[in-house]
């Protein structure tokens, strides 16, 4: 069964997260929700509380497939300044793991050097932190084992896409028809 971390920190976009977590696991994808700090429940950009499944020392980062950043602001920037982190997503993109981010997030992965020469997009008006990209302003972008995306309104699509890398076509075909999605006649990027 293929693994996914999606992080939490205080301010995080609470439907670009839970979204992604959510059509992961109805695609059989393990998917834990991971508390950047010691306490399971974070606060996001809108006040909503979630309970995380493991704190950040509970998690063994090597044991999953794909590590992903949901967006929204402060949360972006507090992933960013975590040494941890952004050390686990330079190791895991460099072993060819799936590293995604959406919103404001994809700046952390260009701050990071990750999105050199390669398609990423972000949410509008924060491209310049797309350090090394070619830009673009696709909903989703895929450069081999990084994805990014845009923002709220494409956190479908973005989660759909990280269903399809993590567990192939068919699974994330089953998924989209499952939950009424018809973005496109094909989503995919």
């Amino acid at each position: 069964m293929k693994r996914a971390a999606v992080f939490f920190v205080e301010g995080f976009e609470e439907v670009e997260a839970l979204t992604v977590v959510d059509i992961l696991r109805r695609g059989d994808v393990q998917t834990d929700m991971i508390a950047i700090g010691s306490n399971l429940l974070v606060t996001g950009r809108t006040d909503i509380g979630v309970r995380c499944d493991k704190t950040w020392d509970e998690a063994d980062l090597a044991a999953y497939d794909a590590l992903i950043l949901p967006g929204g602001m402060p949360g972006s920037r507090y992933l960013g300044e975590h040494k941890g982190l952004t050390a686990a997503l330079k190791e895991a993109a460099a072993k060819g793991k799936i590293v995604a981010a959406i919103c404001a997030a994809p700046t952390v992965l260009g701050a990071l050097g990750l999105l050199e020469g390669k398609p990423a997009c972000c949410y509008p008006g924060m491209e310049e932190g797309l350090l090394g990209a070619d830009k673009r302003e696709e909903p989703v972008c895929v450069a081999d084992n990084i994805v990014t995306s845009r923002g709220i309104g494409t956190a479908i699509p973005f989660a759909l896409t990280l269903l399809l890398k993590l567990e192939g076509e068919a699974k994330a075909k089953e998924i989209k028809t499952s939950i009424v999605y018809d973005w496109q006649k094909d989503w995919r990027p």
